[in-house]
């Protein structure tokens, strides 16, 4: 039975994709090499290992919301589950390269969004946890059906610039939030009844009426 091991060797932003997405390049290598893999149903959980880098007083600031006050990040800061991706390996005898398409997203109300944005530059370490279906002819050529083993991981480094740059180039100098319906309303509302042309200048006008610090002012 086959016997695969998995290594993330790199990871790109694809200019034309439909939505924002990562592909991550995978080594696939078979222990038994004498068997040919007709396919592979690979599914793999991704997680932020966000306890393997470091973090500067700008960082931690922008974190506060997801993890508290640094001085409490013994007890806080903790793996967590980034998303889970699938593709299908084609046919190979001892190993391959595959693509693993992941599809981002840049809504604020998402943990890993937050995450991702509050670093300013080095790493975002991941760790891949992979399982799935493997297709494969025995030494008779018949066609046989096994599983990866559980056990099955690989860890990366994403760079958070190749990120911020495929952030931005979907949504240059934006960012997206998610609001109740009768909230919009309210706002649009005070948009409407004070005849302000932008939703910037709704939000930047609320804030200066509330008492609170606009940014870059």
């Amino acid at each position: 039975m086959p016997d695969l091991n998995f290594e993330v060797v790199g990871a790109e932003a694809p200019p034309f994709a439909a939505l924002p997405t990562l592909i991550f390049k995978l080594r696939v290598d078979n222990l038994h090499e004498e068997e040919r893999i007709q396919s592979v149903a690979l599914q793999s959980q991704i997680r932020l290992a966000v306890t393997r880098r470091r973090y500067n007083p700008d960082e931690q600031a922008r974190l506060l919301e997801l993890f508290g006050e640094p001085e409490r990040w013994g007890d806080t800061l903790r793996s967590m589950l980034w998303t889970h991706a699938s593709t299908t390996v084609t046919r190979f005898s001892s190993s391959t390269i595959a693509d693993l398409p992941v599809a981002c997203t840049y809504d604020f109300e998402v943990v890993s969004t937050k995450y991702f944005d509050a670093l300013e530059d080095g790493d975002i370490p991941l760790n891949f946890l992979f399982s799935g279906t493997i297709f494969y002819e025995n030494e008779q050529g018949h066609l046989r059906i096994g599983q990866i083993s559980w056990s099955k991981e690989a860890n990366y480094r994403l760079p958070v610039a190749l990120w911020k740059e495929m952030i931005a180039r979907y949504y240059p100098n934006t960012a997206w939030i998610r609001l109740q319906k009768d909230v919009f309303d309210q706002l649009y509302h005070y948009k409407a009844t004070h005849a302000i042309p932008t939703w910037d200048q709704v939000i930047s006008r609320l804030l200066r009426e509330s008492g609170g610090e606009e940014v870059g002012s």
